[in-house]
């Protein structure tokens, strides 16, 4: 029997025109737009056409007759396709969503849903006669592409991001593919690449704007319907950059809903990364273009800060069928890959952990009913992503390659102290990494950071540490119901809690809290060198701690001369922190004292313009601000005539800034270490150094 595609031409996805077109057609020959949907004679499909398929190989070209390729198209293949549909049983327990079902493109042949968009595109380019192809990606689609133009003999240049892991880079190389670099964001790779293939003539990838590849993504569509008993499911999610993947998928579902195959449109459920979320953000505002956003995620996949046309779409979609766009942290994303992993036994790449998160996000927010058949894109293996998912402190190394003798005690020492696991329960990524950095200055400890309490459970039940570390003030499970959870189960009853947290506690909470925990904490307001001693006796271990300095939890340094600025009846101070909730806490520790007017700033340059706006009378600068911006805002503020004279408080991590008060002194009017200052000394000052 002759394979036959039902491929008739193209439309404008801009003007709605339709013209004859072949697959490598690449603009509107009446506006010139480049997105382009590819057109079929749907009402020529035959009516046996379900029984047909399922006759034939298990693999993406199984379709062809709604795919844009000539007549009796052998393809080269790599086995592409038909990927396993698996029911996730475990997180369908936990979600309550008993119809949860993984879409799992790790088979696929180089491990993501990007060799579906490489072997069609590969294909078509070779039989057009194309011999030279670039492209720009942010990592998956690079490794597809350099193994189908490996198979098809094109040469392919690859314009890479410099965040794109060694590994993957490396990876391309061993395929033949020329890899250029760029110290840039993933859009400016795109318009180099662009550049360069003009400038060459080279055939540049379409990626969501071109028929083939496009054309690719909506095979994802057509499986999930036949595995599904050709049915459609009521929701479809995926972790989005550039959009293709969606953009395809809710192409195929249309047009099997025109066919007359499947009765209803799926809803769609788009999840970006909080630190490149254009699309989430402009759907939440109702826009009908997207603004561009500067990426800012470790997941460096996702990091497509314009995408263009491709939102639009996508929104247009979402008010018709139904669906909604959410954005997750880097955190929830890595936790969700745990969860995964250890629950259904997948690992997979942080990108699709943005998928997973963004489920519970959706789940968590109503928009999933219980009863709905959930399908989620699973792709990408965990390999290059462990070092910022699961970080050097899930294992443990030793090393034994000293003196023969000596090496092996030596070893075994560092051994005892790097099995002793704590596990830290805290909202607050920073709170966790200033105790962690406390705790292994004095012992080698293995600590698990956990940042919420429902992870912070979980992670106890697998690991049984030899003690936890609890703030109370969590969102959704706060630390009373995590110590109420850890008591109640017999395989964590006798675990030590220790509890850190800067609420105010009633005198009910703290005889509760007394009774079942070894010791209470109030943040901001105790000696580092105490708690690393007691957590240090709590766990039977013997440490020589260093002499407590001179004044350990007053300020470090302090000028000479205390300036004073703008006295008013009630001061106003600017904080200067980009953690939110380290913001939020000093704001609430200075209003305290009633007499203080406070505001925030999270960026230095947001500080800047709001000193210049409105001068304050006190300025306290995070030195720890994002790329090392909190001493170039103090120098700023020194060389401004207006606000040269603004006192300055820094506080800093001091053990992470060895001679931080000789650079800053005469700049600033004191500095104080972050992690053992003593509020009441430190609103003390505050108040001499304004009202005196």
């Amino acid at each position: 029997m002759s394979r036959k595609s039902l491929f008739i031409g193209a439309r404008c996805l801009e003007c709605g025109h339709r013209f004859e077109a072949t697959p490598l057609t690449r603009s509107c020959p009446k506006c010139g737009s480049p997105w382009l949907d590819a057109v079929y004679d749907l009402e020529a499909l035959p009516a046996d056409w379900k029984e047909e398929v399922a006759r034939r190989p298990a693999d993406l070209w199984r379709y062809y007759e709604l795919l844009p390729l000539p007549d009796d198209f052998h393809p080269l293949t790599l086995g592409e396709g038909w990927t396993p549909l698996t029911h996730a049983s475990a997180l369908s327990h936990k979600l309550s969503l008993p119809n949860l079902w993984i879409k799992d493109e790790r088979q696929s042949t180089t491990g993501s849903f990007k060799d579906r968009q490489a072997s069609i595109a590969v294909n078509v380019l070779r039989a057009g006669g194309i011999k030279e192809i670039v492209l720009a990606s942010t990592g998956n689609a690079a490794t597809a592409y350099a193994a189908y133009c490996a198979r098809a003999g094109i040469k392919l240049w690859v314009f890479l991001t410099s965040s794109v892991p060694p590994e993957k880079m490396r990876e391309l190389a061993l395929y033949g593919a020329e890899v250029i670099k760029v110290s840039g964001t993933y859009d400016q790779a795109k318009e180099i690449a662009a550049d360069f293939a003009k400038r060459r003539g080279i055939y540049k990838d379409g990626g969501a704007k071109s028929i083939p590849c496009k054309e690719s993504m909506k095979t994802i569509a057509l499986e999930i319907v036949e595995q599904l008993g050709w049915r459609a499911p009521d929701w479809y999610i995926q972790a989005v950059s550039g959009g293709i993947g969606p953009l395809g998928v809710s192409k195929g579902f249309r047009e099997l809903y025109e066919a007359g195959i499947i009765d209803r449109m799926p809803k769609l459920g788009i999840v970006q990364s909080e630190g490149c979320a254009p699309m989430v953000r402009a759907w939440e505002k109702g826009l009908e273009e997207a603004e561009p956003v500067q990426p800012d995620s470790l997941i460096y996949i996702l990091a497509t800060g314009r995408p263009g046309l491709s939102y639009t779409f996508l929104k247009h979609y979402v008010d018709r069928h139904g669906g909604a766009m959410v954005a997750v942290n880097d955190a929830e994303a890595f936790r969700a890959m745990r969860q995964v992993a250890r629950s259904e036994g997948i690992s997979m790449e942080p990108a699709a952990g943005v998928a997973f998160a963004g489920l519970q996000k959706l789940r968590d927010r109503g928009y999933i009913a219980a009863d709905e058949t959930v399908v989620v894109n699973c792709s990408g293996h965990s390999i290059s992503a462990e070092k910022h998912a699961l970080e050097d402190r899930y294992f443990v190394s030793i090393n034994a390659a000293l003196q023969p003798k000596e090496g092996v005690t030596q070893a075994l020492t560092q051994l005892d102290e790097k099995v002793t696991t704590i596990v830290v329960i805290d909202d607050n990524p920073q709170d966790t990494r200033l105790i962690r950095r406390l705790l292994q200055s004095y012992k080698d400890y293995r600590i698990l950071e956990a940042y919420d309490g429902r992870e912070g459970i979980e992670l106890v039940e697998q690991h049984h540490p030899d003690l936890v570390i609890l703030d109370l003030t969590m969102p959704e499970v706060d630390g009373f119901t995590v110590l109420e959870t850890l008591k109640e189960r017999e395989q964590t009853r006798d675990i030590p809690i220790i509890v850190i947290s800067a609420k105010s506690l009633t005198n009910g909470e703290e005889v509760y809290l007394r009774r079942y925990t070894d010791s209470l904490w109030q943040k901001g307001n105790f000696s580092a060198r105490e708690l690393a001693q007691h957590v240090v006796h709590l766990l039977g271990d013997e440490v020589d701690l260093p002499p407590i300095p001179r004044r350990e939890t007053g300020p470090l340094y302090t000028g000479g001369k205390v300036r004073s600025f703008g006295k008013t009846n009630k001061p106003r101070v600017l904080v200067v922190e980009d953690n939110v909730w380290e913001a939020r806490l000093l704001h609430r520790i200075l209003e305290s004292r009633r007499h203080l007017t406070v505001h925030e700033a999270y960026t230095a340059r947001e500080a800047l313009d709001y000193a210049l706006r409105r001068p304050p009378s006190l300025i306290i600068v995070d030195y720890d601000l994002p790329g090392g911006t909190g001493e170039g805002l103090i120098r700023q503020l020194r060389e401004n005539k207006r606000l040269r004279n603004i006192p300055i408080i820094v506080l800093a991590e001091l053990e992470t800034e060895p001679g931080l008060a000789e650079r800053l002194q005469d700049k600033v009017n004191s500095i104080w270490n972050k992690i053992s200052l003593d509020r009441n000394q430190f609103l003390d000052y505050v108040e001499n150094l304004l009202l005196s």
